[in-house]
């Protein structure tokens, strides 16, 4: 199977439509309520697919209509826990049998090749999510044009090749197919959500390591036009109420400075050591400017046990100081062992008990992954007897994406997404000792001692290029004459600043 970079699927070569042996099965699901009529109109046409029948099944999640719909073609399921799309969308394909799950809305016509279309690209990769070529129409048999959102979108970015981390934004479930097995991989749909299960959706499958693929010849018309085109204010202003909690990556949906929200942007992994040790550590990953962080405490928590002991002699006191003090600590949880994965967090940290994180530790390092779309960034701290002591940030979607091959994983991360060592100094961390208590404003006041220490960096790398200028242009050297003009300026600052 090949290895994709990013989201660059312009290395595959599918089959043209009517050339190929197809062996996947695909279940077409579509979530329903009270809309006998249109899909009286779309039904018949998945029955002119030229996928081959015998690998197609059609179930119609119907979702409490009155009177239930009678769907000739389909298997129709009826929702039986809560309410709304999510649910729909769940129960469909929870009742699904087939390789690939195909969604689809009830107000869709489909070009007679349009399954072929998507499933010539499963049967290349395991891994793809394809987005069919959605035309809002009037009326049957008309033309009509993608959104112009959607052209924007693909337009800018090579059709989501550049797309960076967030090609998602495109998953609708309008027309769109996923391999079942990803699709469960990544927690199946939200159930709870009867708006924008789609994007929510997108956003999980694309942490578990999908690349997102719009397929122009997957031809697709939607009858009348959608929510969003006839109520965009309002649907946003639903929408944006609970997203904000569930995709960090949106991230002005997160402008409150001490918010706590339900899935961190970075996630955190820590293995207890002493409780003074830990303790640095964890507090200075809730301290940073990178609000949105949160921590797991790794170490053998079910040892815990409530027997009688002695209080300060006790052989686990070092564990139940830690639980002691974060057990009521929301962003703090318990764990056994380290995470395998942050997800639906889009990346993990793991830092070693007894380092500590300076105030724009965590910022920095998701900027610096950020910049080249990086899958892992790894600061060297220092070289012990067991080899380098370091700290690692994981991009979620890089290492799931690993998980999908066989051999090593941070070698397949660097393939996939690339990586880099950095050095811990560069970043800020400093042994718990070194570090300055937390106080007052912590992070604020640390973040500035930061950018006060990068401009020294920056002034003290401007009067070097200037001496050198100074030396070119044939002038006295720097070094024998105090400088004039703007070096002279430059210097002074440098030495008023320490």
């Amino acid at each position: 199977m090949t290895r994709i970079r990013h989201n660059d699927y312009g290395v595959l070569r599918p089959p043209e439509p009517g050339t190929w042996q197809p062996a996947l099965r695909v279940s077409v699901v579509i979530p329903a309520y009270d809309c006998q009529e249109a899909l009286e109109r779309t039904v018949p046409a998945l029955a002119r697919q030229t996928y081959p029948a015998e690998l197609v099944e059609i179930i119609v999640a119907d979702d409490g209509s009155e009177p239930p719909l009678r769907v000739p073609g389909a298997r129709v399921v009826r929702v039986a826990d809560g309410w709304g799309r999510g649910a729909a969308r769940q129960t469909g394909q929870l009742a699904a049998t087939g390789d690939v799950i195909h969604w689809l809305d009830s107000d869709m016509l489909l070009a007679d090749d349009h399954l072929e279309a998507h499933m010539r690209w499963h049967h290349l990769i395991d891994y793809a999510v394809v987005i069919g070529e959605t035309r809002f129409v009037d009326a049957p048999g008309e033309e009509g044009e993608p959104t112009a959102y959607t052209k924007k979108i693909l337009d800018s970015t090579r059709r989501l090749r550049d797309a960076g981390a967030n090609p998602y934004l495109l998953h609708t479930g309008a027309s769109t197919s996923v391999r079942a097995e990803l699709l469960r991989a990544a927690g199946g749909v939200d159930a709870s959500l009867n708006m924008a299960e789609d994007t929510e959706l997108g956003y999980r499958l694309a942490q578990a390591g999908a690349v997102f693929i719009p397929d122009a010849e997957a031809r697709a018309w939607h009858v009348g036009p959608s929510t969003v085109m006839l109520r965009e204010k309002e649907v946003h202003r639903h929408n944006w109420s609970y997203l904000g909690d569930l995709i960090p990556d949106l991230r002005w949906l997160r402008k409150h400075p001490r918010r706590h929200w339900l899935v961190p942007y970075v996630r955190v992994a820590v293995t207890a050591t002493t409780y003074e040790e830990t303790r640095a550590s964890v507090d200075s990953a809730l301290a940073g400017t990178l609000t949105d962080a949160a921590v797991t405490l790794v170490g053998p928590w079910s040892k815990l046990t409530g027997e009688r002991r002695s209080n300060l002699d006790d052989p686990m006191l070092e564990l139940r100081l830690l639980h002691n003090l974060y057990a009521y600590e929301p962003r703090v949880e318990f764990a056994e062992s380290v995470p395998v994965s942050a997800a639906p967090a889009p990346f993990l940290v793991t830092l070693p008990a007894g380092w500590v994180l300076g105030a724009d530790t965590l910022a920095g390092l998701v900027r610096h992954a950020d910049r080249d779309l990086l899958g892992l960034v790894s600061v060297a701290l220092a070289e012990g007897s067991e080899g380098v002591v370091a700290v690692r940030l994981e991009r979620t979607a890089a290492f799931a994406r690993a998980a999908l091959f066989p051999g090593r994983a941070d070698d397949l991360v660097d393939e996939m997404f690339g990586s880099e060592w950095v050095s811990g100094v560069e970043y800020d961390i400093v042994p718990a000792d070194e570090a300055e208590p937390l106080a007052g404003e912590p992070a604020k006041w640390r973040a500035l001692a930061g950018q006060r220490a990068a401009e020294i960096r920056e002034l003290k790398a401007t009067v070097e290029r200037l001496s050198a200028e100074v030396a070119r242009l044939g002038q006295e050297p720097a070094a024998e004459q105090e400088p004039r003009g703007p070096l002279s300026s430059l210097m002074r600052h440098l030495r008023s600043a320490g």
